[in-house]
């Protein structure tokens, strides 16, 4: 298996966005540590299986991001699950978990599963929407941290801004507070300084939407955050 606890940068592909083969081909050889698959609403199986299979003619490690239950497919090398800490729905918390393993918990293989402690922080985001979230203070997000970390013990802890830039210096300081727990973090990385800013608190950053505005400032953070480590 991969050692995802080494991870620094991967690239985020949406199964209900266009992308052609030269493309995926680029991201797939740039030298990031995966390809994660995953979006909020429209991701359909067909979608998915069609991406892993295209991935595959590659070396890099794959991810699902689980965004519902029907897109669920065997073959990844890691399943990245959320759980939506600041969604006042406990749909987004534990049930859809709950049922997931209800489903699949003869064909799971727990060391390939990652719960992704998410704490979204844009309110015009698509999943702050869906979930159901608030908008959290900097004390409640550094709460949420450490929930994840010291209650939860969770691998990840991923501040979503889906977007948006984040900011920061809230990042720096939620770092303090995490020793265990990795601190992800994504949402409007859009040049290589940006990705240089957020990796410099944050232990993995996830690029996404600039693949589809940008694919070259898109391939640039790869270099960016691996000549900085």
């Amino acid at each position: 298996m991969y050692d995802v606890k080494h991870w620094k940068h991967v690239f985020k592909i949406d199964p209900n966005k266009p992308l052609d083969d030269k493309d995926l081909a680029g991201l797939c050889e740039s030298g990031t540590d995966a390809i994660v698959v995953g979006g909020t609403d429209g991701v359909t199986l067909d979608q998915v299986i069609q991406l892993l299979a295209e991935i595959r003619r590659y070396s890099v490690p794959c991810v699902l991001e689980i965004s519902n239950l029907e897109s669920i497919t065997p073959g990844f090398d890691y399943y990245f699950i959320p759980m939506v800490m600041n969604s006042g729905e406990k749909t987004f918390v534990m049930d859809l978990h709950h049922e997931a393993i209800k489903q699949n918990r003869s064909l799971l293989n727990w060391d390939e599963l990652l719960v992704e402690g998410y704490c979204v922080m844009n309110e015009e985001a698509k999943v702050f929407q869906y979930t159901g979230c608030y908008l959290p203070e900097e004390d409640d997000v550094i709460a949420y941290a450490q929930l994840a970390e010291h209650v939860y013990h969770l691998p990840i802890f991923y501040m979503e801004y889906s977007g948006e830039y984040g900011d920061p210096q809230l990042i720096q300081k939620v770092k303090k507070e995490l020793n265990h727990t990795r601190l992800c973090y994504g949402g409007g990385i859009k040049t290589p300084e940006q990705a240089v800013e957020m990796s410099q608190y944050a232990d993995l950053i996830v690029v996404g939407n600039v693949i589809y505005e940008d694919l070259k400032a898109a391939l640039e953070t790869v270099a960016a955050v691996k000549q900085k480590m």
